[in-house]
């Protein structure tokens, strides 16, 4: 009755709802009756209609294109069929929906056309052109790397098939192990994240943090199954896992996720800033120490002091902010501590890139 009135209420602009013998009281006979119009079917249903311009810019975004650029817009489920929904799209897109399909079957028509093709046989639009459906990730996927940052390895939106491969090392000296911790979403911190798989690459060669290079590399192939393995390129030691889709977000956590990290994007900024921040200042410091350990004794104490007391105000900032917790003033002031450092260190690291001085030789005469 209820979806009976909507229907009718897309050809016609008033609708009678009667609902007989609803119930009986004392003795009697309940009957319903009322009148609905499409004005106050449209009032009812407002704040859902402007829902739906999300999704559609959120499409347009992801596509790169602007709504000029469209050349047809489908309505596409059978509540399109509601005239201020499409008063919606063509006020969104500019054009007038195309209504030369059924919104309740062209779901179910692009699913054929889509298992046809990749079945191997190629299917013809008029004019003998081939049909291309290219699928893509529908969240961006991540690892997890030092201070539980989510490090983007694959683009939301990426087309399949895809094969990518990043290098990354060790956070801690003579680490023996790393763990692969495999992430789906857009939140710039892996615990804002939906974790989809996990494992452990273990073997890798005995030496200080940042020299092991362990290569991360994310295969899905056309029918969106994912494989991730990592590989230690010295040991040639590797492990990998397979995702299947049972094993990712349904469609109402990928649309919730999306909304989560629209809602957040300002503060997740903030934590991207941080967390960049943090990684840049402490590689400096690291460097400046390992330069000033090196070339020590060839500079003098003025130098050495300065040098000195600018790492260690870097280093009290570092260890004493949470990236998560910091704001922009905490940013900026990190930043600005690591200019000084840089300017002041300047010297010394060049002094430690050069090449050291061999010893001289010495010349024995004969008597």
């Amino acid at each position: 009755t209820a979806e009976n009135a909507k229907k009718e209420l897309s050809a016609n602009e008033v609708v009678t709802i009667s609902l007989p013998y609803l119930a009986q009281k004392a003795g009697n006979t309940v009957n319903f009756e009322c009148t609905l119009t499409r004005a106050k079917f449209d009032e009812l249903t407002g704040s859902l209609v402007e829902r739906t311009a999300i999704p559609v810019q959120n499409a347009l975004t992801d596509a790169g294109i602007a709504a000029s650029e469209l050349s047809k817009v489908l309505l596409v489920g059978g509540s399109t069929r509601i005239p201020a929904v499409q008063a919606k799209v063509k006020e969104l897109t500019g054009i007038e929906p195309s209504k030369t399909i059924n919104p309740d079957e062209c779901v179910a028509q692009g699913a054929a056309i889509q298992g046809e093709t990749l079945s191997g046989n190629a299917l013809e639009i008029s004019g003998g052109q081939g049909i291309l459906l290219l699928d893509v990730t529908p969240l961006s996927l991540s690892i997890e790397t030092v201070g539980g940052v989510a490090t983007k390895l694959v683009d939301r939106n990426t087309t399949l098939p895809i094969h990518y491969s990043k290098i990354f090392t060790t956070a801690a000296p003579y680490q023996r192990n790393v763990e692969i911790h495999v992430l789906q979403g857009e939140r710039p911190m892996a615990r804002d994240n939906k974790t989809i798989g996990k494992f452990k690459l273990n073997g890798i060669k005995s030496a200080p943090a940042g020299v092991p290079q362990i290569e991360v590399t994310f295969d899905i192939d056309a029918n969106g199954i994912l494989t991730v393995s990592a590989m230690d390129l010295d040991t040639r030691k590797s492990q990998s896992i397979t995702i299947t889709e049972n094993g990712k977000m349904s469609e109402e956590e990928i649309q919730r996720a999306i909304h989560d990290a629209e809602m957040n994007s300002t503060m997740d900024q903030t934590h991207r800033d941080a967390f960049a921040a943090v990684n840049e200042a402490g590689a400096l410091v690291y460097k400046v120490e390992a330069a000033l350990a090196k070339v020590s004794k060839r500079l003098d104490k003025e130098e050495k002091k300065r040098v000195r007391e600018d790492c260690s105000a870097l280093n009290r900032l570092i260890s004493r902010t949470k990236p998560e917790k910091m704001t922009d003033a905490d940013v900026n002031a990190i930043r600005d501590a690591k200019q000084r450092l840089e300017s002041s260190s300047s010297n010394v690291c060049f002094l430690a890139s050069q090449p050291d001085e061999e010893p001289k030789k010495k010349h024995w005469g004969r008597k």
